[in-house]
């Protein structure tokens, strides 16, 4: 009973108000950061909407701070990515101003692609090597501008809760640049909303995110990128219910 007033309420309510904060988010951005600082509307009206799309679907949120994040300093921020939910708990509720790295098809959102590029949020086209020496330019631009960057270094989001292995581009951004890697655990999406198992509601679950403390950038040293690499990964996944742990 309590599974069906969830859904019929999913429906009624939570829904047409999140296409409506959703709209006025896309609004928002675009036209902010096309008249302002990109910075301040790239982020600011995101924040919101992640925290109102958690509430208004009532899903119970709690964090966890093992890191200190200094403001106005650049991080690459690596996490799991167990669902579509991920979006909104990073960005309600890291605290920290960053710009999103994301694939290329979600330009095609309607008003959320076009918000996404005027708030400067970077598109992975892996299309061809020059358009990835674009992307990895870009990047590298947005983080010598004292933003930090958002990254699921899987690429996609799971199918099984597990964990999927991590691509490279943003270790070696952090090499090149010698910036901090801030390891973050997302928890409990995977259980709202879980990818391919062909649900159109979500289910009530807690969401759990962890931000644990800052990993010093890879160095130079022949093998060290992947050791940093392989690092994060384990500080992650420690922090994962045993259920979704990967114990290779």
């Amino acid at each position: 009973m309590k599974t069906f007033f969830y859904r019929f309420y999913q429906y009624v309510v939570a829904l047409p108000l999140f296409l409506i904060a959703t709209l006025l988010t896309a609004l928002s951005t675009s036209l902010g950061s096309i008249v302002g600082n990109h910075k301040f509307w790239g982020y600011r009206p995101g924040r919101l909407w992640g925290r109102f799309t958690c509430w208004i679907f009532l899903l119970p949120v709690e964090i966890e701070r093992h890191a200190s994040i200094e403001e106005g300093r650049s991080y690459i921020f690596v996490a799991n990515h167990q669902s579509a939910m991920d979006i909104f708990l990073v960005y309600g509720y890291l605290g920290h101003n960053f710009k999103w790295m994301m694939k290329q098809a979600l330009r095609k959102v309607p008003f959320v692609g076009y918000a996404c590029e005027k708030g400067r949020h970077i598109f992975v086209d892996r299309s061809s090597v020059h358009k990835i020496e674009q992307t990895i330019e870009k990047a590298r631009h947005t983080l010598q501008e004292g933003m930090s960057l958002m990254v699921f270094p899987e690429g996609s989001r799971t199918r099984t809760g597990r964990m999927n292995s991590f691509k490279k581009g943003a270790y070696q951004l952090a090499e090149e640049l010698q910036l901090p890697i801030v390891p973050i655990t997302i928890d409990g999406a995977f259980d709202v909303f879980p990818r391919g198992k062909g649900y159109c509601f979500l289910r009530r679950h807690k969401l759990r995110l962890v931000l644990h403390t800052s990993i010093a950038p890879p160095s130079k040293e022949e093998g060290n990128l992947r050791q940093v690499m392989d690092e994060s990964r384990r500080i992650i996944n420690s922090a994962l219910p045993v259920a979704y742990q990967d114990n290779k």
